[in-house]
């Protein structure tokens, strides 16, 4: 297994482009299952390889102090383990893994992720909740023929997404906090199944559904569709009793006849209808309740199943990377207008960083893959001047970390903004050495790189300066400028570049070159 684990890199990146078909694969690691999905990509399809799941109940594992417990992280790495062989021969750059809520809320994901990627050899990534929403819609889009403005809903193990979208693009995206792990923890702690005990879970659901209920609505759509875990198995335990006619149909009323049963069963472990699987038992009325909710809050009369999901989406959405529809980079021209970017000055800056990394990319062994954030840094490595001139740096790191950029999983969302951070002034020991260890080298190499690029376009010229002579040993860089009797903006600059990375811990070195007589 290699010892270091970079940033996850694009599909396209090593696909020859010749039609052949690429394998894909994706494991999703649900706060109540897990997933892994392989499938050969071609024509704009999936044909499936390989599909396995499990129940790990990872959010059944977290503590009031909100620690994954021991026993959970082992469940989580021993399922990891078996679809390890699933992984073989597939490449790095076209296997995607993701974690979601437990992971989100727990203390300490990153100790189990540095475990886990130990064991596959693979980064993971922790997707934000409404990141997880759009690769959710888009998966079940794929799977959905019709045309038309569709109301999609995935309830999870800790979170519940709402999107509302129509072809493949989105319209609406939420992730609330309620799913069928937390709830049955919350409202069904010692087994006891009652009317009272589902009305409290379909209440908590209904005030979660407060705020996004009047906007939903206002937007509107043709068509409710359900996808994941507990709305197929509602479906088909409606199906399995005669409450419909139609696979993959949910009634109001087919519901409602539903959680009647539920309540007479009076404890989860004597929970046994037709057409559940063992295994959901436990989980299904509080993912029932959570349903009740949403037919309630929403007014529907029935809801359809959809085989499409987190991790198809996932599928689809790194074939389309590195392209034209790369939604991260219409993330950023979207951040790019919001706060009125020079895009001259970015360009430039963007430009030169882009020739400093192929002059150093033999040196420094930077991966190519590496070459697109150094890129999409330099775009909006200004934006926090629409805030305040001063220590705009940090403000632009604030914007980028917090927003919610689509297509960008967390680790991607943290370089970035540490790069917009790390850009000018003293160089952030503190963020960087809290980044994690498998980064912290190329992340620095990189925002050398672009304190460089920022310092050479300092002037804001027209149009991208010449590059000094550049080189690097390890650490040190080295550069070389014309020799000159007069101090010049550049070199003033550079001279201050020596104290802050010196006081970092780095090394810069400049060398004056003899001008040669005329």
């Amino acid at each position: 297994m290699p010892k270091d684990i970079s940033l996850p890199t694009d599909a396209a990146d090593a696909a020859a482009d010749n039609g052949a078909p690429q394998r894909l694969a994706a494991i999703d690691m649900g706060s109540n299952s897990f997933h892994l999905l392989v499938a050969n990509y071609q024509n704009e399809r999936l044909q499936v390889v390989a599909r396995l799941g499990e129940k790990v109940q990872l959010a059944a594992g977290l503590d009031e102090e909100g620690q994954l417990s021991e026993a959970a992280i082992q469940r989580a790495l021993d399922c990891l383990g078996r679809f390890a062989p699933f992984l073989t021969g597939i490449t790095q750059q076209h296997l995607r893994i993701v974690g979601t809520n437990a992971l989100r809320d727990a203390h300490n994901s990153q100790a189990f992720i540095e475990r886990a990627e130990a064991q596959l050899g693979h980064p993971i990534e922790i997707i934000a909740g409404r990141e997880e929403a759009r690769l959710i819609y888009l998966g079940a889009a794929h799977a959905l023929a019709e045309n038309g403005r569709r109301l999609i809903v995935d309830i999870g193990g800790g979170s519940t997404e709402f999107i509302i979208g129509e072809a493949f693009e989105p319209r609406a995206l939420e992730s609330l906090r309620m799913g069928c792990v937390t709830f049955s923890r919350r409202f069904f702690p010692e087994g006891e199944l009652s009317e009272k005990r589902m009305r409290r879970a379909e209440l908590a659901a209904l005030s979660e559904l407060a705020n996004i209920q009047r906007p939903y609505q206002r937007l509107g759509w043709d068509d409710p569709v359900g996808s994941s875990g507990t709305i197929k198995a509602a479906a088909s335990v409606l199906f399995a009793y005669g409450d419909t006619t139609q696979e993959g149909l949910i009634t109001r009323s087919g519901l409602k006849k539903l959680r009647e049963r539920l309540i007479k069963c009076k404890r989860l472990d004597k929970v046994e209808l037709d057409g559940l699987k063992s295994d959901r038992a436990k989980v299904f009325p509080a993912g029932i309740a959570i349903l009740s909710a949403i037919f309630e809050a929403f007014d529907l009369e029935q809801m359809r199943f959809a085989d499409g999901a987190l991790r198809e989406g996932v599928l689809y959405d790194m074939a389309g990377r590195n392209s034209a529809e790369d939604t991260r980079s219409k993330s950023l021209d979207v951040l790019k207008r919001t706060y009125d970017v020079d895009n001259r000055q970015a360009d430039n800056v963007a430009d030169t960083a882009s020739r400093l990394f192929d002059a150093l990319q033999g040196d420094w062994s930077l991966n190519d893959s590496l070459r697109r954030y150094l890129r999409w840094a330099s775009h909006v490595h200004e934006i926090g001047l629409a805030i305040s001139h001063s220590q705009f740096h940090r403000h632009g790191a604030y914007l980028i970390e917090h927003s919610d950029l689509a297509g960008f999983s967390r680790p991607e969302q943290q370089l970035l903004a540490f790069l917009v951070r790390a850009h000018r002034r003293k160089f952030p020991l503190k963020e960087w050495q809290a980044m994690p260890k498998s980064q912290q080298a190329q992340s620095a190499k990189l925002a050398r790189l672009l304190r460089l690029a920022v310092l050479f376009n300092h002037s804001r010229p027209e149009h991208a300066p010449p590059l000094p002579e550049v080189s690097a040993n390890g650490d040190q860089l080295t550069i070389t400028l014309p020799e000159s009797d007069e101090p010049t903006l550049l070199s003033t600059d550079l001279e201050q570049e020596q104290g802050y990375m010196e006081t970092a811990g780095f090394s810069l070195q400049l060398v004056e070159q003899p001008i040669s007589p005329t």
